[in-house]
């Protein structure tokens, strides 16, 4: 008979203990915004056009937005997070969220930045994780060139041998460090040549245990075959294999250009063939736990918990190290603290960057907050319980 691990993702006074009554207050200001659709748009709106028009406003949105949901704008000044999370048993990794690089100083720039957060993990046991996106280190443009298999330019072949290059370094730093290392998923039409750089870094670094980690959005109809494709391969080659799962974060941006360019969409039908997909891969995943190192990326109470009870029906410690969770800084701390005070193995993507240069990212969080249903009003609900709770 199956054991049914205790753990509730409503105790609000495990989830926020790390939050003082201030930052609760902040946290209630921030998602009682972005709770509101048109509260959100003009706020987002008027964020856009005050850094446009170069108005002196970044100290109000490092006050509010950007110290909610990131470290700081620095490794260093992202320390005092790292540490306040690691007196939770919650780990940080470390997202140099930086986007938008489009120059080859750029992307040597972002692999000095990637390479220095592997140093800091080396050091600091707080940082189970490192992490970068491949646009970081590549013209998007060239990714989608190669995955069209259009013919390259002399030049284009030697842009992409210097990509692949910098994923060899960074790979061969996070390997030589010991430091797992995750490749984050991207847009469809880019993603086949991320995915063969990922497996190529696998098929070289991961013969003792998962270093190299590629990322599967169960958004995607076709995530849940190129899981167990990419797991068969695996096998094949002899190496272990390392995945993140995630629903996905590009869906609109999807259907538009599928609908535009008159290709079948991508993205599953529904928010339940979502759902459905992700249990199927983390129940894969755990079928083949010998070979497979698995992170649940995930803000959803149900598949969170449904990975402790499939962990519990295979024997599976707590702390097991082929099995972490993960949620975004500044998100779902009901889920994160909760899972972290019963003994599992949690970190949170702690995104760091300068404010200017964050702001895409906190864009996406404020309309991924707005856009998801449930999502701010489920994370106001519980701030709310707990600012209750506190005064008694």
């Amino acid at each position: 008979m199956e054991t049914r691990p205790e753990i509730s993702f409503d105790d609000t006074a495990k989830a926020f203990s790390y939050k003082s009554d201030k930052e609760l207050n902040k946290a209630n200001f921030v998602f009682t915004v972005v709770n509101h659709p048109w509260v959100s748009a003009v706020s987002t709106g008027a964020v856009k056009l005050g850094l446009a028009l170069g108005l002196p406003i970044e100290g109000i949105i490092r006050a509010t937005v950007f110290d909610h949901f990131c470290g700081g704008e620095s490794i260093d000044k992202a320390e005092q997070a790292i540490q306040k999370l690691g007196q939770y048993h919650v780990g940080a990794i470390l997202d140099y969220s930086v986007e938008g690089e489009h120059t080859e100083k750029g992307f040597d720039e972002t692999l000095a930045e990637t390479l220095r957060t592997i140093e800091k993990a080396k050091v600091n046991k707080h940082i189970p994780f490192c992490v970068f996106k491949m646009t970081g280190l590549a013209s998007a443009e060239l990714l989608e060139k190669i995955q069209a298999k259009q013919s390259l330019s002399a030049d284009e072949q030697q842009a992409f041998e210097r990509v692949r290059k910098r994923v060899d370094l960074i790979s061969s730093k996070a390997h030589e460090a010991g430091i797992p290392l995750l490749i984050d998923a991207e847009e469809t039409w880019i993603q086949d040549p991320i995915d063969a750089l990922a497996y190529e870094m696998m098929a070289k670094y991961n013969k003792e245990k998962a270093i190299v980690f590629t990322t599967y959005q169960m958004y995607r109809t076709s995530s849940l075959k190129n899981l167990r494709e990419a797991f068969h391969n695996a096998t094949m080659h002899n190496y272990f294999f390392g995945t993140k799962l995630v629903r996905g974060a590009y869906m609109e941006k999807e259907r538009k250009r599928a609908a535009e360019n008159k290709y079948a969409d991508p993205i599953q039908p529904t928010k339940e063939a979502t759902d459905e997909a992700f249990n199927k891969a983390l129940e894969f995943c755990i079928d083949n736990k010998q070979r497979i190192s698995v992170m649940c990326g995930s803000h959803n109470d149900y598949s969170n918990y449904y990975l402790t009870i499939l962990m519990n029906k295979h024997g599976m410690k707590a702390n097991d190290p082929r099995v972490w969770f993960a949620q975004l800084y500044g998100m779902s701390d009901n889920i994160s603290f909760n899972l972290a005070k019963a003994g599992y193995n949690v970190t949170k993507y702690l995104p760091y960057g300068p404010v200017k240069s964050v702001m895409p990212y906190l864009l996406r969080r404020a309309e991924e907050n707005t856009s998801v249903a449930g999502q701010s009003s489920r994370e106001l609900t519980l701030i709310r319980k707990e600012l209750k709770r506190r005064k008694g």
